[in-house]
């Protein structure tokens, strides 16, 4: 049974960027275009932040947000929507660390396909070889057998979902 402690909702406060920081040992890193689609995403709807509010706990040590702390930080915002977990145990706040940034599972690419437009996806964040669009940059360079295979030719034979592996055709 919980305590009554456990059953109270965070409260949402909006917090100066300058009374939180990065967590030093946060594993999760943002780069180049990703880093762009955040700041922007952040931009066109900043309400959305309040929906995913930044957490830190009684040290101003940002325990979920730090990609979002750093776009926010880009965007020369002043405050951001904040919840501090002042309350946690060391071992909670390593969770916090590392469950945040876990992706939520896989992605029907079917029900993607069919129920979303493909320029909103890529609005809303999917790189455009993640929606098999083009070539993976990620992925080894072509050998020179392939380059007989297809002529010289870079065309997309299928796809495969970088998180669960399902292979489809563009």
């Amino acid at each position: 049974m919980k305590s009554e402690a456990e059953n109270v909702l965070p409260k949402i406060e909006m917090v100066s960027l300058d009374s939180i920081h990065k967590n030093p040992k946060n594993p999760r890193i943002i780069k180049d275009d990703k880093f762009k689609k955040l700041c922007q995403s952040i931009k066109e709807d900043p309400w959305f932040m309040r929906l995913r509010p930044i957490i830190y706990d009684e040290t101003g040590m940002i325990l979920g947000g730090n990609m979002r702390y750093e776009a926010c930080k880009f965007l020369e915002l002043k405050e951001v929507p904040a919840i501090n977990a002042n309350d946690l145990t060391e071992k909670q706040k390593e969770k916090v660390i590392i469950k945040d940034n876990l992706p939520g599972g896989a992605w029907n690419w079917e029900m993607l396909a069919d129920d979303f437009e493909v320029a909103d996806l890529i609005e809303w964040g999917f790189d455009e070889w993640e929606l098999g669009l083009g070539p993976n940059p990620n992925a080894p360079p072509a050998t020179e057998e392939d380059e007989e295979k297809t002529g010289g030719e870079h065309t997309i034979k299928k796809c495969i979902c970088p998180e669960c592996g399902h292979e489809f055709e563009p």
